[in-house]
């Protein structure tokens, strides 16, 4: 069904935005990031008209959906006059990265800790992409052992802080398990905003939004911000790390969360969680053949660059919806973006990069 953008949806904006006024928040993001049809691969698929909204360039540390994020996990940091921020994540994180780019904007002290989630022992994936980013940026790098306990995760980076603590530092921890405010969902509660005003503006119609579904920030907070303000554009998170049923309640705990910071009603119901799964085989970092295809695709055809985590399983995902799809249909995919890690890939990538040797 076509959703329309009625008047009162981007009036609701600034009623939306007001109950941000006395959050403490950052700026780090180049905004509005552009929101750009992509005529070639809709001509490749045959069918619907795709978009795409390149939040791949907010700027900092080589762009990507975090920055967005960080605004308000770092204007947290500033409201306890923190002066070193720690964050935990895979040796390939994008979020790490651009927490460690933040922290050189702002004048932070960064930690990092690397979890194994992905058994990759490539030199390139141990030294290239994010990590030797975020060591450029000067990040100080702790190890743990394990990739899928975010709980131990979250407990050993507090120990590091306490450490720090007893050093005379002022550390600010960004979490990553379950309980912990979504602070960095807020960053895209005010993206659907940004949204709404380019698609009223351009006056293009846009029928669906197809978005990574991972640590859940960002899939939680674009939908309840198109729901807050009244739009009932359907959302679809593609799941790049864990299975569907275990990824919808973490989406609507975010959502609950999210309305608790705001004070407001969680607009946001278990109905409106539409997630699909078809793509993440064989796993979280892992690459398959549609991975492969979505990335050759979109590259050889839009000249845009996809990472083979994030951003190129979801493009896998929302190429399936446009095959699906009626040619009528206008789909948008938001792009995350992660492009470093793709130099840490090489290896993964070989399959594609040989077929384009004449």
């Amino acid at each position: 069904m076509r959703v329309q953008i009625s008047p009162d949806v981007i009036k609701n904006a600034s009623c939306l935005l007001g109950a941000f006024d006395d959050l403490p928040r950052v700026s780090l993001t180049h905004s509005p990031t552009p929101l750009e049809l992509m005529p070639n691969l809709s001509k490749k698929m045959q069918g619907a008209q795709l978009w795409v909204k390149r939040d791949d360039c907010t700027g900092l540390g080589m762009g990507g959906n975090k920055v967005r994020q960080l605004e308000f996990y770092f204007g947290q940091a500033s409201a306890i006059k923190a002066d070193t921020i720690l964050i935990t994540g895979a040796l390939q994180s994008n979020f790490a990265r651009l927490t460690a780019a933040s922290a050189c904007k702002t004048g932070l002290q960064c930690h990092i800790q690397i979890e194994e989630r992905v058994p990759n022992s490539s030199p390139l994936y141990r030294h290239s992409g994010n990590i030797l980013l975020s060591r450029l940026y000067g990040a100080i790098l702790h190890s743990f052992p394990t990739g899928e306990d975010e709980e131990g995760a979250d407990r050993q980076l507090e120990e590091i802080a306490t450490k720090l603590k007893a050093e005379g530092k002022i550390p600010y921890v960004i979490h990553l398990s379950h309980g912990h405010p979504p602070w960095g969902a807020l960053g895209y509660v005010a993206a659907a905003s940004e949204l709404l005003e380019q698609i009223d503006r351009d006056k293009c119609v846009i029928d669906e939004v197809v978005v990574a579904s991972g640590s859940g920030a960002t899939h939680a907070g674009l939908l309840f911000g198109l729901r807050a303000l009244g739009c009932s554009i359907p959302v679809r998170g593609i799941c790049v790390r864990r299975q569907k049923h275990l990824q919808r309640p973490r989406i609507f705990s975010h959502c609950q969360g999210i309305a608790k910071i705001l004070d407001i009603e969680n607009p946001v119901s278990d109905e409106d969680i539409d997630l699909n799964d078809d793509v993440l085989a064989p796993g979280y970092g892992k690459i398959n053949e549609a991975v492969l295809e979505a990335i050759n695709l979109t590259a050889q055809n839009e000249g845009i660059v996809l990472d083979p985590v994030y951003t190129g399983r979801t493009m896998a995902g929302f190429l399936n919806c446009a095959r699906q799809s009626e040619k009528t249909d206008n789909l948008l995919f938001f792009h995350t973006g992660g492009q470093p890690a793709v130099f840490a890939y090489e290896d993964d990538l070989t399959p594609i990069l040989s077929r384009n040797i004449k």
